[in-house]
């Protein structure tokens, strides 16, 4: 199977691998794993943070984050296809206790202008604004990127009114590739960062959370009540530290696939694309000029050994990952041009 579905099926390398077997081990809750300690210092140290966090999972990461920057009856505006507020279960909600105000906005990315215009003061009517929350790539607006100067602003503004900036950063290292800048510099002024070690950068398992130290010290109680205290888990962190120090360096090459895809489903009948709008790793492509439904296509691609998920019943997303090279992008395309020839 060619599997474009998304970069969470990355399976981890050969050299993963055996540092997960031959990893130095203790117990995390004690604060007692020297493989997990060692990865969160150098998370926080490339992220120019005080401090870091490991947790299994990037929705852990984002409640968290949420979490340490809020009060219960409070909103955390968000964009509308936001992450937190589509795919992690309502956990701002069931865990922090606040409401997502969600603002559209173009090509997922938002800016202080419309951000300020929401924002809701202390009064007997309704939730106050408590946090700003950013998501930098926007994973359904198609891997968009934040330009950091809008970044600046959001935070700038933010905090000149009292409010934190949580970033959910799940694939902040390609937006530094696409970028050509370091994830310091698009992270600066945002008061936490979840990114994920187990997309892009390939991992098995887990996410880290940065922030103050005082932050993640609150975090760290917060991730025991969610079930994350993981005791031993340096054979994940182990793993984790390969995919923070090695792969950021290769993710021009998804990118690259992701592009020429991109520029050659705008060849095909039935599909719309715009190849100029593909700017990291993930392509969401219409297919309502087919004539069927995306679930329908997805089907007819698996039986041919290609995975692809539909989002809606008229587009689809791909994602491209270091497990799938240029000659299986090239297959896949031949998959879908034979797929849709029929279908239109």
């Amino acid at each position: 199977m060619i599997d474009l579905r998304s970069d969470t099926v990355t399976k981890p390398t050969a050299e993963m691998r055996r540092a997960m077997a031959e990893a130095d081990v203790g117990d995390d809750v004690y604060g007692e794993d020297p493989t997990v300690n060692r990865l969160e210092e150098r998370a926080a140290e490339i992220f120019a943070k005080q401090a870091a966090l490991f947790v299994p999972t990037g929705t852990m990461g984002n409640t968290i984050g949420i979490k340490t920057a809020t009060e219960h009856g409070q909103e955390v505006i968000c964009e509308a296809r936001s992450h937190i507020l589509n795919y992690e279960l309502a956990m701002t909600a069931w865990f922090a206790g606040c409401l997502c105000r969600a603002i559209p906005a173009d090509g997922g990315v938002l800016q202080w202008a419309g951000i300020e215009r929401e924002i809701r003061p202390l009064g007997p009517h309704w939730a106050p604004t408590g946090l700003i929350e950013i998501e930098n790539t926007h994973n359904m607006a198609g891997g968009t990127v934040y330009p950091p100067r809008v970044v600046d602003e959001i935070c700038d503004g933010a905090h000149a009114r009292g409010l934190k900036v949580h970033m959910d950063g799940a694939s902040i290292f390609n937006a530094a590739a696409a970028l050509g800048r370091p994830v310091r510099e698009l992270c600066a002024k945002a008061d936490t960062v979840m990114f994920c070690l187990s997309k892009g950068l390939g991992a098995p398992v887990g996410s880290m959370l940065v922030g103050t130290t005082e932050a993640m010290a609150r975090g760290r109680l917060y991730r025991k009540r969610l079930g994350g205290g993981m005791r031993q888990a340096g054979v994940l962190a182990a793993a984790g530290l390969i995919a923070l120090e090695k792969m950021p360096a290769r993710l021009h090459e998804d990118h690259a696939n992701a592009k020429w895809l991109a520029e050659r489903l705008a060849e095909l009948p039935g599909i719309s694309v715009d190849p100029a709008s593909v700017e990291t790793n993930i392509v969401i492509f219409d297919v309502s000029r087919t004539g069927r439904a995306s679930a329908e296509l997805s089907a007819e691609f698996k039986t041919r050994g290609v995975l692809i998920n539909g989002i809606n019943p008229l587009q689809m997303r791909l994602v491209t990952h270091y497990d799938v090279a240029r000659r299986q992008c090239e297959q896949a395309l031949e998959v879908i041009r034979d797929t849709v020839s029929v279908a239109v």
